[in-house]
């Protein structure tokens, strides 16, 4: 009878932003991170973001995109780490007027608020957003392995041109002629 012993993390990843830790969870089940992981895919469709041309595209389209970014982001992470990551703030002469988790809340709340205006509580430059998402997709979408105590990799290949010590069946052969 064979074991394998298959390693799950439990501790909580940590993506450290500018000195502010966002937790993410220790391990997310395969089906949950390929149902945010199409939510957004599909959010980034509809709103008609090219995300590898952004040149020419609506900032209202934009804004579209990178809050689904955000959602699907913290989807990922631990509770606390996901209300502050997709906390929007009404700000006026740079004071926070109020705290929302709904961007249409918050709009409708500066409306009504002259000079007022809604922006992320943790505000980020948009490629480390993209740096996020690559390295959640490394680590939940199957890049990347929990670490294991077993030993169980292979071992390292010799190094190119170096002969092996087994003999040959045809060491005792005539040379081919021609050679």
């Amino acid at each position: 009878m064979a074991t394998k012993t298959f390693a799950i993390n439990t501790t909580p990843h940590v993506a450290d932003v500018g000195g502010t830790e966002l937790l993410f969870q220790p391990e997310v089940m395969g089906d949950d991170f390929m149902d945010a992981y199409a939510e957004l895919r599909n959010t980034q469709r509809d709103s008609g973001v090219d995300l590898d041309d952004l040149q020419g595209t609506d900032p209202a389209q934009l804004r579209v995109a990178a809050r689904a970014l955000r959602t699907f982001l913290a989807e990922l992470m631990l509770p606390e780490s996901a209300e502050l990551f997709t906390r929007l703030d009404v700000v006026r002469d740079g004071k926070v007027l109020d705290t929302f988790s709904d961007r249409d809340e918050a709009e409708k709340y500066a409306e009504g608020e002259p000079g007022s205006r809604v922006v992320d509580a943790l505000r980020l430059p948009d490629r480390v957003l993209v740096e996020l998402l690559e390295w959640a997709v490394e680590l939940f979408g199957g890049g990347k392995r929990p670490p294991t105590s077993s030993g169980g990799s292979a071992s390292k290949s010799t190094p190119p041109g170096t002969r092996g010590k087994g003999a040959s069946r045809s060491m005792g052969q005539t040379r081919t002629p021609g050679r």
